[in-house]
Formats: C-alpha cells, structure tokens, sequence
C-alpha cells in the first residue's frame, strides 16, 4: 500500500473518531501516564494489516514504540500476542478502536481469502475479488485479500474495460461495444465482457477479447464453456459461488474465480487491545 495515501486515510479515520478530544482519556488520566500494552489474538487467523499499528501511532504519537509478532500474511492462533505497544497512555487508546477495527476486518478478509484457496484446491484457478469493497476501505480490503493468499481484481473503473450485461445493452451488443471501445483506448488497456451463454462466449470469443467473464454459470457449463476459449483469452468465472459451492468449480479450467464475499460479507476475527498492569 502507498504510505502516502495510508496516512491520508488513517488521519480521516482518527479525525471521525477523536473530534475534538478524548473525553474518557483525557479527563480520567494523567496526560503523563506510561504503559504498555498487547495486541490479542482471541481467534486463529491469517495477519492482514500489522503495519498500520506503526504507521497509526507515528501519526497520534512518534513516542509510541511498537512491536511486532506477526507479519502480513503469517497464520496466528489464539491467545498470541500479535504485537506489544508503549508509551503515553492517553495515546495509546486514542488509536485503540480505529487500529483494531482495520485489523480485525483486514484479517478476516485474509483469513477468508485463505480458506477460499483451501477449499477450491486448484491451483490452476485464482482466487480474486471484486470492485464489491467497502467505500474508504478498498485500498485495505484488496491488500487484504493478497494477504490472505489471493489476487487482486481491478481496483477501479480506471484500471480495465468491463463491459458487464448493462453496458452490453446500451452499447449495442458485444461485438459493437468492444468495437466502439477499441476505437478509443490504447494498447494497454485489457477488455473484459460478461457472457451468460454459450452465445455470448462465441461473440466474445469472436470479438478476441482479452478477458471472458462465465457469470452465473454452473461448474458444468464452464468445462464446456471453457472448449470454446483459446488459450490467449483469459477467464473468469463469477456470481453464484460462495464458499460451500466453490470446491464444485474445481477442475473446471477457468483461470480465475472473483469472489464478492471476500470483502462484503467478511466476518471480522476478533482481536484484543489490552493494557498491562502498573502504569
């Protein structure tokens, strides 16, 4: 992640949540108070956004030392210590609810990503995400999502052409919205249709597209959707598949498989903030 645009959005994040000034902290304990404390794991996981907790605190407070456990990426179990905080007490639980509530989410959508991996057992097939994030969060989630073992998706309208069934429809039909849209962007940019059947897959095909999206398709019709593709398009399956029906894609030859759920039904994993005794 840039860290330009990290401390941007962390510094919104702080502003939202301590406005003016901490009531409890600052009103309850000596603006001199030190402590430590410990970041918990009260669940197993996989660690998505470790760092924040430096880059958060040099924003709030450069006192604050921190130290790390656990890197991006590594499984942790419950009841570790992911990383050990210290310094200014006020400080410390000023950056408390915002920090956690990053990594809890981050590393569920990691742990999910894992799983997904896990359960399809392919690994001619990748698992990626969607532009279904959350708004502010996108940037995390994705880098989550790699994380977790898996692939990004585009991050953006900007990235890539995908002309979904809504485009397809006022753009006149696969051949003449990929037509119109070569005209206008450079070489650089990929395109990728939506196709729901065999139909669309042959125009697609036709078209020579970069991408072919399967949506809604069963594992069955991939496999033969996949006899018409040649090896120089790249595809993706998508829409319908969740975690319980995911091992049924295996086997099924397409290259990718995005998974909405990663990020907008993602359950956080639980995570702790706790203060040690004798500040």
């Amino acid at each position: 992640m840039n860290t330009l645009i990290v401390k941007k959005q962390l510094e919104q994040f702080f502003i939202e949540d301590l406005g003016e000034l901490d009531v409890s902290s600052q009103t309850a304990i000596s603006p001199n108070a030190q402590g430590k404390a410990k970041i918990v794991a009260k669940e197993n996981g996989i660690m998505a956004g470790i760092d924040l907790l430096r880059v958060g605190y040099d924003l709030l407070d450069s006192g604050i030392s921190v130290q790390f456990n656990k890197k991006d990426g590594e499984f942790f179990e419950k009841g570790e210590n992911i990383a050990l905080l210290e310094g200014n007490v006020i400080s410390l639980l000023a950056g408390e609810r915002v920090l956690l509530n990053l990594l809890q989410r981050m590393s569920g959508i990691a742990t999910m990503t894992n799983s997904a991996i896990r359960t399809i057992n392919d690994d001619t097939i990748r698992i990626c995400d969607t532009r279904k994030t959350t708004p502010g969060l996108r940037m995390f989630e994705k880098y989550a999502v790699r994380c977790g073992g898996g692939f990004n998706h585009r991050r953006g309208l900007s990235d890539a052409v995908m002309l979904k069934e809504n485009h397809l429809l006022a753009g006149g039909g696969i051949k003449k919205a990929v037509d119109t849209v070569r005209r206008q962007v450079g070489h650089m940019v990929k395109i990728e249709v939506e196709t729901t059947n065999e139909q669309e897959v042959k125009e697609a095909v036709d078209a020579k597209v970069d991408v072919i999206m399967f949506d809604n398709a069963s594992p069955s019709e991939i496999t033969h959707y996949m006899t018409l593709v040649p090896d120089s398009i790249i595809t993706e399956a998508s829409g319908g598949i969740t975690l319980e029906n995911l091992a049924t894609f295996r086997g099924t030859g397409v290259d990718y498989i995005s998974l909405g759920c990663l990020t907008h039904s993602v359950k956080a994993v639980d995570i702790s903030f706790l203060l040690e005794e004798g500040i």
